[in-house]
């Protein structure tokens, strides 16, 4: 039997749907026409492409499977932010001080179980990562966007994209602005670029790269090393030997099967931000050999209530009619409590002082009432309730303090000047989005790791099917997908580069 027959004959139907785990093969399946390469990449996005360029900057024969027609999967859907600190250029040339201290202690600070090793490497190699980055063929612009927003208007290279400057964190880590944007207007844009470039040096480094093929097993030898995968094109299928195998296949916002298991509140009401094979297959492909799963139940969700940025002055309260966040917070980070609320329900309300309407509305008006006592009748608050809220809020405000949520002094403003505007933050109403952010536990370098901490030999992961550093929503930057994806991509293939042999 040949390699193409033994891989059709073997790879069973679940191992592309649902939460079924595929098979492995034995490496005897292997025969003498099996084709070999010292590094196998699973997966054609930023952390898939990363690793396969320094595989093969570090000596490797290198094979990059890619199952979509063509590169760039889940990453180029993203805005174009590259989350990098510690005394970057751009940093340097907008008057921005950081240092791999506050970024470490930030980062720790947002991270529900902080891997510490993993966070001071990528701190430490934040600048280092920076100017690799940048020569793959363009330059970051030295210009700094200061207003919150999701993301920059226009080509500013630097903007805050997290909690930097939100209580408690501002407290913890000295905040710095670390959203490094790619120059080119326009959400995906950018990232498109930096994935075209990718593909160029990875073909200018000699990687075999493969469309329209994908993994469907792995295959082990005896004590359990990975040594190789099976792989499926059309109606073709076969095996090829591999000293070692990168899984870089994104996450699993887009198999139900797996968010109903793990992420529950991503399957209702919400707009999933994924490709069609981020379906959790590297993630199934992992657990077959005794990975370890991290975070799994941790999703980003978020439904932007700025820009513009004048409606964070404003109150965000629940259905009882009682604030629960500080509104200057990160939109994520809000949106998480907002999930947690009676009903997943919230409004922010604006008083005609200081109301803007967006663009692009993601979360709708309702309406304007011109009392509050008209606003709680027609929407269902408790008598009292939202004057209630007001009125404490209005009384701290006006001396530029917040006691109840610390938010910034600098979106404290008094809502006293009806009518007042009610936007509509209910899941449901407004434009939910997220994607999941757990997968396999991995080490610095990117080796998969068991429960025990040993590392399953031949076999490393990174981007979205790895559980890295950005593993908590309310603490979640814009950048860091990008960012570490990038930055462990690349760890994972020098080290699996100089595994082989």
């Amino acid at each position: 039997m040949d390699d193409a027959s033994t891989a059709a004959a073997t790879a069973p139907d679940g191992a592309k749907k649902g939460t079924a785990i595929p098979e492995t093969l034995p490496a005897s399946a292997f025969t003498d026409r099996t084709e070999s390469f010292d590094v196998v990449v699973v997966g054609f996005g930023i952390a898939g492409g990363c690793a396969a360029l320094e595989a093969a900057r570090n000596g490797a024969r290198v094979l990059l499977l890619e199952r979509a027609a063509v590169h760039g999967g889940t990453s180029s859907m993203s805005g174009g932010h590259f989350y990098l600190g510690g005394g970057t250029a751009v940093q340097q040339a907008t008057g921005h001080d950081d240092s791999v201290e506050a970024m470490y202690d930030y980062l720790v600070a947002t991270s529900k179980e902080p891997e510490h090793d993993k966070i001071r490497a990528y701190c430490e190699g934040s600048v280092e990562h920076f100017d690799w980055i940048e020569s793959l063929g363009f330059e970051f612009e030295r210009s700094y966007y200061p207003e919150k927003a999701v993301i920059q208007p226009g080509t500013q290279g630097l903007m805050y994209t997290g909690n930097e400057k939100v209580w408690p964190f501002k407290e913890q880590a000295a905040p710095a602005p670390r959203g490094h944007k790619v120059p080119v207007a326009g959400d995906t844009e950018g990232t498109k670029l930096v994935m075209d470039l990718l593909r160029e040096q990875v073909e200018k480094a000699g990687v075999e790269v493969r469309y329209e093929t994908g993994a469907t097993q792995l295959v082990t030898d005896d004590a359990g090393a990975v040594v190789g995968l099976a792989w499926r094109r059309f109606a073709e299928s076969g095996l090829v030997r591999a000293g070692a195998v990168v899984i870089a296949a994104g996450g699993f916002v887009m198999n139900a099967d797996m968010v109903a298991e793990h992420t529950p509140a991503l399957g209702s009401k919400l707009f999933t931000l994924g490709s069609t094979y981020d379906d959790g297959l590297g993630i199934r492909l992992g657990v077959s050999v005794g990975a370890e799963l991290k975070h799994m139940d941790e999703p980003f969700i978020t439904a932007p209530m700025y820009p513009p940025s004048i409606l964070l002055t404003g109150i965000v309260v629940n259905q009882l009619g009682e604030r629960f966040v500080a509104e200057d917070s990160y939109h994520s980070r809000t949106s998480q409590f907002v999930m947690e609320q009676p009903d997943s329900a919230a409004y922010l309300i604006v008083d005609s002082a200081h109301v803007e309407y967006p663009q692009m509305p993601l979360v709708p008006l309702i309406d304007g009432y011109e009392s509050l006592d008209e606003l709680e009748s027609a929407l269902g608050f408790p008598a009292g309730s939202v004057r209630a809220s007001l009125e404490r809020y209005n009384e701290f405000a006006a001396r530029g303090e917040d006691p109840d949520f610390h938010k910034g002094p600098e979106w404290l403003a008094v809502q006293d000047t009806g009518p007042w505007a009610v936007f509509d933050l209910r899941l449901g109403h407004a434009l939910y989005a997220g994607f999941t952010l757990g997968g396999m536990r991995t080490s610095v370098d990117g080796e998969v790791l068991r429960a025990d901490g040993s590392a399953i030999r031949g076999l490393y992961a990174a981007g979205a099917c790895a559980s890295n550093i950005a593993q908590d929503g309310k603490g979640y930057c814009s950048g860091t997908q990008l960012g570490e994806g990038s930055f462990f991509g690349r760890r994972a293939g020098a080290h699996a580069a100089g595994f082989t042999g």
